[in-house]
C-alpha cells in the first residue's frame, strides 16, 4: 500500500488537506487523534506522563490536561523529548496496527504534525507538506482558534522552519490563498500522482515515462531531491546497502540535463542484488525492478566494450511525478567508480562540464530517442573516461 505522510505548521490548513483525502478515499491516520487515544484516562500513556510530570497535568476528572503540559513542554527541550518517549512508542504501535488491518491496494495518509521535526519523511513513499506564510497563519491562528498573536508565533517558532520542510517535501502544497485553491491543488496531487503511485506499487511496475530527449537547465531543487531519495533507499535497504549516492548529470551543479535523478546501490557482489529480499525491499519501497533479472544495460551503453562497465542491475521508481533511475553495481567495481568520478571530474573541470552541454544540446537536435542520445554520447564519453581517470590520478582523487 502506498503510505503518503502528511505535514505542515500549525495554522497551514493541513487538516483541510487530511479531510480532502478522505473524501478521496484514502484512509488518513491522524497522530494528534491517536496521541490523545494513548494518554486516554486509565491508560498506560497517561499513568507514564502523571510519574514523569506529577498531578498537576492532570484535570479534576481524571484526564490528562493538555493545557498544563503543554505549557511545560513548550518551554522545557528535555520536558518535551521526556514526552515524546512516552507517547511515541505507543503512537507507533497503534498506527501499525490500523495500517496492517486494512486491504493492501489503500492508500494510506498519515498525518503527523512533527513529521520533519522527527525526520520521518523517509518512511514514506511520499512526503506531502502544506505551507502556508508565517503572517497568514498567525492571522489565522488568532481570528479563529483563540491564540494572543505572541503564542502564536512561539508556537510557530517552536516547530520546524519552512526551510526544513521544504528539503523534506515531495510535494509542497501552497495555502497562502483561498480554500479552493488549496483543494485544487490536493485533486490534482491525488488524480494525476498519488493513485498512478499506488498502482504501480501494487504491481511492481515502474511509471511510464516519455522515451524523448529532453534537456533542461540545472535545478538546484534536484541536489535536496535526491537527498531525499537517497535516505529512503537507505532506509529500504539498510544493511544490504553498502553504499548509496546521487549519480549523474543532475549530480553536477551547474550541468544541463534531463530530468532525472540516478542513484547508484552499492553491493558487496551483484549476486546480493538478485536475492528476493533485495528486490523485494526496493519495490515495497517504491523500486521496482526495471527489465527483468538480466536487465545489465548493454545495449543502451553498445559503445563500452568493458563488460565490467555494464555489469548493474537496475530499477526505476513508480512515482510518476519523479523519474528515477537506480542503478545497483559491486561496489569499487569499475561501473560504480567511474559514476562517482564523473560527476565529481565535471564539478570540479568547468571546461568539461561544458564541453559535455555543448555535446548534449547538438545530440538533442538529431537523436529521436533516449536511446540514440545515449548511444550517441558514446565515442566522447569513452575519451572523457580517460581525461578523467587523469584528473583522479593528478588530483589524488579517491572516490566519495
Amino acid at each position: 500500500m502506498l503510505r503518503v505522510g502528511l505535514t505542515g505548521g500549525i495554522g497551514s490548513g493541513k487538516s483541510t488537506v487530511a479531510q480532502r483525502f478522505r473524501e478521496l478515499g484514502a484512509l488518513v491516520i491522524d497522530a494528534d487523534q491517536l496521541a490523545r487515544e494513548v494518554v486516554a484516562v486509565d491508560s498506560a500513556g497517561l499513568a507514564a506522563i502523571r510519574q514523569r510530570f506529577g498531578d498537576d497535568v492532570l484535570a479534576p476528572d481524571g484526564s490528562l490536561d493538555r493545557g498544563a503540559l503543554g505549557g511545560i513542554v513548550f518551554a522545557d527541550t528535555q520536558a518535551r523529548k521526556d514526552l515524546e518517549a512516552i507517547t511515541h512508542p505507543l503512537i507507533r504501535a497503534r498506527t501499525r496496527s490500523l495500517v496492517e488491518s486494512e486491504a493492501r491496494e489503500r492508500i494510506i495518509v498519515h498525518d503527523v504534525p512533527l513529521l520533519v521535526e522527527l525526520d520521518l519523511a523517509a518512511a514514506y513513499h511520499l512526503t506531502v507538506v502544506v505551507g502556508a506564510d508565517e503572517d497568514i497563519r498567525v492571522e489565522r491562528l488568532t481570528g479563529g482558534r483563540g491564540f494572543t498573536e505572541a503564542d502564536a508565533r512561539s508556537r510557530i517558532a517552536a516547530q520546524a522552519s519552512d526551510d526544513a520542510r521544504r528539503a523534506s517535501a515531495d510535494a509542497w502544497l501552497d495555502n497562502d490563498g483561498e480554500v479552493d485553491g488549496l483543494l485544487g491543488q490536493v485533486d490534482a496531487l491525488w488524480r494525476e500522482r498519488i493513485v498512478g503511485f499506488n498502482q504501480n506499487l501494487m504491481s511492481s511496475s515502474p511509471s511510464r515515462r516519455t522515451d524523448l530527449p529532453n534537456l533542461v537547465a540545472y535545478d538546484d531543487s534536484w541536489r535536496s531531491t535526491a537527498a531525499r531519495l537517497v535516505r529512503r533507499v537507505t532506509l529500504a535497504m539498510g544493511e544490504r546497502a553498502l553504499s548509496v549516492d546521487h549519480i549523474g548529470s543532475t549530480s553536477v551543479p551547474g550541468l544541463i540535463a534531463q530530468d532525472v535523478i540516478d542513484l547508484q546501490v552499492g553491493v558487496l557482489e551483484l549476486s546480493d542484488a538478485d536475492d528476493a529480499g533485495f528486490v523485494r525491499a526496493l519495490a515495497d519501497h517504491g523500486f521496482p525492478r526495471s527489465g527483468g533479472e538480466d536487465n545489465t544495460s548493454v545495449r543502451a551503453l553498445p559503445w563500452i566494450d568493458d563488460a565490467t562497465l555494464r555489469h548493474q542491475r537496475f530499477h526505476a521508481s513508480a512515482d510518476p511525478g519523479r523519474v528515477v533511475n537506480l542503478h545497483v553495481r559491486e561496489i569499487h567495481g569499475q561501473g560504480w567508480r567511474y559514476a562517482l568520478l564523473f560527476g565529481d571530474w565535471l564539478s570540479a573541470e568547468a571546461d568539461e562540464r561544458d564541453a559535455y552541454a555543448a555535446l548534449k544540446r547538438g545530440l538533442t537536435q538529431s537523436a529521436t530517442t533516449t536511446a540514440e542520445y545515449v548511444e550517441a554520447k558514446g565515442p566522447w564519453l569513452e575519451k572523457a573516461f580517460a581525461r578523467a581517470d587523469a584528473w583522479a590520478r593528478h588530483t589524488g582523487w579517491g572516490g566519495r
